[in-house]
């Protein structure tokens, strides 16, 4: 075969040569190949016929397809000619379908197309003699400029490849399917089993569309007899074991398509890229034949049957609305008589003289119930079409929840709203530990010396906690409620030879004579004016078993439903009427310490 009538020659492939991809192209793969013409295109792109650039006689030979390319007189294939003689562009890259694989060898397939390309996929696929041509019609080969290697010389192939990771592939296998033996990755079937029928629909309809602007049939053959063709060569070269690739699940006798080489969009977007960014040269080199292929993957799944909840750590809460003490009474009354000054005291007799009596004041306070409640509303259309849960139940649970910790939160602290708020908890139903009168809750003032550090304040802390402690007279051993920061100031004293003194938690418990130390995220940063200066809790030290939270019957925890005709709307309600406050004198102490400025 002479090679005066055409442009230049090259292999389109080489046999036995692993790929980028994996793939290893077998022995006379394409033997069916061998004299027929195919387009000659550039960069695999069959959106504009302008791409066609000539065409291409294909030879199969022992070591792979050896191919013969002819130029057209378009203004494209004039430049594509230019490029090829001047050694700018020195790689091939073929457009194979009706593929028959064995693993990862390919053992038979059907060349559509032949392409130049900036980076084939196939090593061996280059281009040997660009042929000139002369003023006179004659051609000369230009054999000094032969490329006889697998190894290219360094030109814009070289150079694009360059600008990535040798990691990075730059060429890809539409409806390539995976290694049988690869048990990471999902099967194509599998793959498009997962998918939902609206999916399906689209990605029939996306390849559908992007075949009708490829070209149907390369070798100008009519359709129904290259594809009856097709098949009995597909048929006779079937051996026992090897993969027979048949229609594919898109219809339309779409075989799988073999495709070496990045197309003409990628690589303009991949040099748009490097120009403008070199810091972000790992830009995708993997072109996808379908836009938004992303549409198409399986939806992720959720790791729990129901959403997650981001929230404060409540973990205290129930240990606070247990260890109160419950009465079946919302009004409480406390009354105590003072009997501490001298005039209650036993007096010693003389005889003849007259006996004094015992003079003592009365103490007495009430508190009264208050509604605490939380609401919430859906639309029952919401509900129903919300079905990979039971929503109500979910949002049930954070009703009762947050309903929880603002009642824990109002007992120890105070629910923090502004005296003027609506909503606000008022300290007259649920009196805070923290803010409560001085006849139940004693404040303890930590001063801190000039300069302090947190090891010198840790122990400044301590020891008020324990040289306070006598004025305690709550019921038997209290619990300690404080910041995880000022635990942990706590826990890192050390001693001179930098050996932390507290061992443990419950060894610092046993340091400042309480039960158990509990930590409260609601402490964090809380301040209070108290006489025109500002004081930063630190902690509380109480029994909740002296801190009495009484309802009358009907007043306890209740949730109701309720149905808005109307407006179609679900409304949920969850509420408690309750009254709160220390009954025994002195049954708490609060650290805390003046903040200055």
């Amino acid at each position: 075969m002479s090679s005066k009538n055409y442009d230049f020659s090259g292999w389109a492939t080489r046999n036995d040569i692993t790929c980028a991809d994996g793939l290893t192209i077998r022995q006379d793969a394409f033997a069916d190949c061998d004299g027929i013409s195919v387009p000659l295109v550039y960069m695999h792109d069959h959106k504009d016929p302008e791409n066609v650039l000539g065409h291409a006689l294909l030879e199969n030979r022992e070591d792979g397809v050896y191919c013969y390319g002819s130029f057209n007189d378009t203004e494209k294939g004039q430049m594509a000619k230019a490029l090829v003689a001047h050694g700018d562009i020195t790689s091939l890259s073929i457009f194979a379908n009706q593929l028959v694989k064995k693993g990862k060898d390919v053992l038979h397939g059907a060349i559509r197309e032949v392409s130049l390309v900036l980076a084939g996929a196939n090593p061996g696929a280059t281009i040997d003699f660009p042929i000139l041509q002369h003023s006179d019609g004659s051609y000369e080969d230009v054999e000094d400029e032969a490329i006889i290697s697998y190894k290219q010389p360094l030109s814009m192939s070289d150079a694009l490849a360059h600008y990535f990771d040798e990691d990075e592939e730059d060429l890809y296998h539409a409806d390539d399917e995976e290694d049988d033996d690869d048990d990471d990755d999902p099967e194509v079937q599998e793959v498009i089993d997962s998918l939902n029928d609206d999916q399906k629909t689209l990605l029939d309809g996306m390849m559908t569309m992007a075949y009708n602007k490829g070209f149907e049939d390369a070798s100008g053959e009519d359709e129904d007899e290259d594809e009856e063709s097709d098949e009995e060569v597909e048929q006779s070269h079937v051996e026992e074991g090897d993969t027979l690739m048949h229609k594919n699940v898109f219809e339309n006798d779409r075989t799988e398509v073999l495709q070496h080489g990045m197309d003409a969009e990628t690589a303009s977007a991949i040099l748009t890229d490097a120009k403008t960014n070199q810091a972000s040269m790992k830009a995708t080199c993997l072109a996808h034949s379908i836009d938004n292929i992303d549409w198409l993957f399986p939806e992720a799944k959720t790791a729990s049957a129901t959403p997650g909840w981001l929230k404060r750590d409540t973990g205290w809460v129930q240990g606070v609305l247990n260890g109160v003490h419950h009465t079946p009474y919302s009004r409480i009354k406390s009354m105590f008589a003072d009997i501490r000054e001298d005039e209650a005291r036993a007096k010693g007799y003389i005889k003849d003289e007259y006996k004094k009596e015992e003079v003592f004041s009365l103490l007495k306070r009430s508190t009264t119930p208050q509604t605490i409640y939380k609401k919430q509303k859906l639309d029952r259309d919401d509900i129903i079409d919300i079905t990979d849960f039971d929503v109500v139940a979910w949002i049930k649970a954070e009703m009762r929840m947050m309903l929880d910790e603002e009642i824990a939160r109002a007992i120890m602290v105070g629910d923090g709203r502004l005296a003027s708020a609506e909503e606000k908890i008022r300290e007259e139903h649920v009196r805070p530990i923290w803010t409560d009168n001085e006849l139940y809750s004693v404040k303890v003032r930590v001063t801190y010396a000039a300069g302090a550090d947190d090891n010198a304040k840790a122990q400044a802390n301590i020891k008020a906690l324990i040289k306070n402690r006598k004025l305690y007279k709550g019921s038997g051993n209290p619990k300690f409620y404080t910041t995880e920061d000022v635990l942990a100031d706590m826990l890192l004293i050390t001693d001179t030879t930098g050996r932390f003194i507290y061992e443990s938690v419950q060894a610092l418990a046993n340091k400042i004579r309480v039960s158990e130390i509990v930590t409260v995220p609601v402490f964090d940063n809380l301040t209070r004016a108290d006489g025109g200066k500002t004081y930063q809790l630190l902690g509380i030290m109480v029994n909740l078993q002296d801190y009495n939270v009484g309802a009358d019957k009907g007043g306890a925890v209740n949730m109701f439903d309720d149905f808005d005709i109307d407006y179609n709307k679900e409304t949920y309600l969850i509420e408690t009427r309750i009254s709160g406050a220390l009954t025994v004198p002195y049954s708490a102490l609060v650290l805390e310490t003046e903040v200055n400025g």
